[in-house]
């Protein structure tokens, strides 16, 4: 299935909604501007397994790109607009872009990106001009309809956050499947789980350019549902979009999370969210407190997921199974689990170790440009077991939870410490508006523990603001897992999706 089905039921049904300033798509005219753009761009010499990019801020025009790039076989590159030019230019002529499409408030950035990325050959531009750029409505309103016949499916080609050294690109195979029956593979068996239809209003909160808001936004439209995309998340706002929307499907990452439980209760009880059906959430690990309260709050709506940008598995939990397991994310819905040692030897339950999927695909993911990096992804015995760096361990019911990013580790004494345990157990303190947890070096024990909190407003940086956060913190963790020091700082770094940039925080301790 794909956009075009839904055209034809119900051509004027809204496909997408930009909450601010409340522009809208309906499916017909998806269906018509991605088919034009497809035509466009296989006139401009455009081939299966070539790159388009997009560098744009939240926009309708984000859906014409991608299903444009899918009907053409093509890898979409959608790029992150809080990057510095010079990375824009990495990313562009690494994933070896002929196109550039990119929203004039982004123009500055645009253009200077691509002074150093002399592979793009087509500019265009649209909510404004940019200069030597073709408009890209303009474009799409003198191209025919008459896209290419070779039909198989194009998809994302998305980048790492770029936390350690440059971004990577994670580069998954075409698949020979057309792309009206296709939609995005890794989501089609999870959609009847979640319950999308064509009934489902779903809203996106986050940027489009990160993998999952975009991939879950279209596989809403595969399935016939409106997607609502706000421009950038307000928590206030979007519990009002709830009410007024009445959504019943929404994704999100547990620092919303947190924000909209931090609102006065008489904002929060003001509006109605009894409509959300299914509110999923992942990029990071959620911790318990503020999962509970979500729960009690929305009621048994809640779905985690555990996945990755490179698709090599995944997990899934519902909150009746989370209640019963807290702190999981469940069990495997794509690939089978395993738990390995440093050497590659499975681990019994309950211990600690890298977490690999069995992949079922014959062709694993690869980041593109860098072999190292593949390879060290790869299981040493089993070339389709593929890790992305992340620790935890399996119950003895199969039930996965996650330790820590391997990288994130802190070892003090010859003692694994995880720092996620110890943020989890200071987020919801209502002095804390936001925690990051890091290991700094230390003479004697190799590293030791410290928390960098931003506090809530009107709260003071005091020595009493700090023994008030260690007291809360001795009743809840073993002394060795106590914090040796707490920073406070005006604001955390995070990604508009929310994960901490934790290498940016160490670096300040270096």
């Amino acid at each position: 299935m794909y956009p075009g089905k839904w055209a034809a039921i119900d051509p004027d049904k809204p496909a997408i909604v930009l909450t601010d300033p409340g522009e809208q798509l309906s499916y017909g005219q998806l269906e018509e501007q991605s088919a034009r753009l497809a035509t466009w761009l296989h006139a401009q010499g455009l081939r299966r397994g070539d790159a388009v990019a997009l560098l744009a801020t939240n926009s309708v025009e984000h859906f014409v790109a991608y299903w444009a790039a899918v009907r053409s076989g093509l890898y979409l590159t959608a790029i992150n607009f809080h990057l510095l030019p010079a990375e824009v230019s990495y990313i562009l002529s690494d994933c070896k872009a002929k196109v550039l499409i990119a929203s004039a408030d982004l123009a500055d950035l645009a253009k200077a990106a691509l002074a150093e990325a002399p592979r793009v050959e087509k500019c265009l531009a649209y909510k404004g001009s940019i200069e030597s750029f073709e408009d890209l409505h303009d474009v799409i309103a003198a191209t025919e309809n008459n896209p290419p016949e070779d039909d198989r499916a194009g998809r994302t080609m998305l980048y790492s956050s770029g936390t350690t050294g440059r971004p990577k690109g994670v580069r998954l195979a075409l698949a020979d499947i057309s792309y009206r029956e296709d939609g995005d593979a890794a989501l089609r068996n999870v959609a009847p789980i979640y319950g999308f239809d064509e009934h489902t209003r779903y809203l996106s909160p986050a940027p489009l350019y990160h993998a999952a808001p975009l991939r879950y936004s279209t596989q809403i439209q595969v399935n016939g549902g409106t997607v609502y995309a706000m421009p950038r998340f307000d928590a206030e706002e979007a519990l009002a979009l709830i009410e007024k929307h009445r959504i019943t499907h929404s994704q999100w990452v547990p620092t919303m999370f947190v924000r909209m439980l931090k609102l006065d209760d008489d904002v929060r009880s003001k509006y109605d969210v009894s409509s959300m059906e299914c509110a999923i959430h992942a990029a990071a690990p959620c911790p318990v407190d503020v999962k509970r309260a979500m729960i009690d709050w929305w009621g048994p709506v809640i779905w985690e997921y555990y996945a990755g940008s490179e698709s090599n598995g995944s997990a899934l939990i519902n909150s009746e199974q989370w209640l019963a397991k807290p702190g999981s994310v469940g069990k495997p819905a794509v690939g089978a689990v395993h738990v390995c040692d440093d050497a590659g030897r499975e681990l019994p339950a309950g211990q600690v170790g890298k977490i690999y999927f069995e992949q079922v695909t014959t062709k694993p993911f690869e980041y593109y440009g860098d072999p190292e990096k593949t390879k060290a992804s790869r299981h040493p015995e089993h070339d389709n077991w593929t890790a992305i760096g992340d620790l935890g361990y399996v119950d003895e019911d199969g039930f996965l939870f996650l330790a820590e990013r391997q990288s994130f580790v802190i070892i003090s004494g010859g003692v694994n410490i995880y720092p996620q345990e110890v943020g989890d157990a200071v987020t919801m303190h209502p002095a804390v508006h936001d925690v990051a947890v890091i290991g700094v070096t230390h003479p004697e024990m190799g590293e030791e523990v410290k928390a960098v909190v931003q506090l809530a407003p009107g709260v003071e940086p005091t020595d009493a603001t700090r023994e008030e956060l260690m007291d809360h913190l001795r009743g809840q963790l073993a002394k060795y897992k106590l914090p040796r020091s707490i920073d406070f700082v005006d604001e955390l770094p995070r990604t508009p999706t929310g994960k901490l940039r934790k290498h940016q925080i160490r670096a300040t301790y270096e």
